[in-house]
């Protein structure tokens, strides 16, 4: 297979970030005198926008709430969550290969670009990436495919040129609604079977089999 430009997911996919997540939500849950969510159900969100995800560990009856939960979630993150996100061992080693491969690689996430930035910064990698897409940069985040056309258009790539690289069945809908190859990487809280229902170049493990797949 051959790709012109590959865009990846950023949370379970390049980083884990599960444990600024939980520390998130759960603050902004305490802080609106709710119920705390387990540290299961809260890994099953990540990926999910903050409405979703608010929806997710507090029922639909408290979606009034939401922008009050979005609000606590931000203010929090902004004081642990870079420091509580550790990027996989691979991302380095795989991203510079494809640079070497000239295949541009990019980053479409629900996750604040800024975020994402602050955490490629601080491993010294930010720079391996051509154009990087998070939440405040689209009116309708994941699976529509706002983010991966707009990656697109940046890249001057087509559809057909590209590869996205994504943990959940959310990452596979917005691939194919952008109408762009996707692989599935098991890195995330999403089991293999999941996935069967979607279309796909492949599923792999971690991110070091990407380049296996290329090949």
């Amino acid at each position: 297979m051959r790709f012109g430009a590959i865009l990846f997911d950023f949370d379970y996919t390049l980083a884990d970030s599960s444990a600024g997540v939980i520390e998130c939500v759960n603050a902004s849950l305490r802080e609106l005198r709710l119920p705390l969510a387990s540290p299961k159900l809260i890994r099953r969100t990540i990926g999910m926008s903050l409405p979703r995800t608010f929806v997710a560990v507090a029922g639909e009856q408290h979606a009034a709430t939401a922008e009050a939960f979005m609000a606590g979630f931000k203010r929090r993150a902004d004081q642990v969550m870079a420091a509580l996100t550790t990027v996989y061992p691979q991302v380095g080693p795989v991203a510079c290969e494809l640079k070497q491969r000239a295949i541009r690689v990019g980053i479409v996430s629900t996750k604040f670009r800024y975020r994402i930035k602050q955490t490629l910064r601080r491993e010294g990698i930010e720079d391996l990436f051509d154009v990087i897409l998070g939440g405040e940069d689209v009116s309708e985040h994941k699976p529509d495919p706002q983010g991966i056309e707009q990656a697109m258009t940046a890249l001057a790539l087509t559809p057909s040129e590209t590869l996205y690289v994504g943990d959940t069945t959310i990452d596979a809908q917005t691939a194919a609604r952008a109408g762009v190859a996707f692989l599935a990487v098991l890195s995330g809280v999403t089991p293999r079977h999941e996935f069967s229902e979607h279309s796909t170049v492949g599923i792999v493990d971690d991110l070091g089999q990407l380049l296996e797949i290329l090949a």
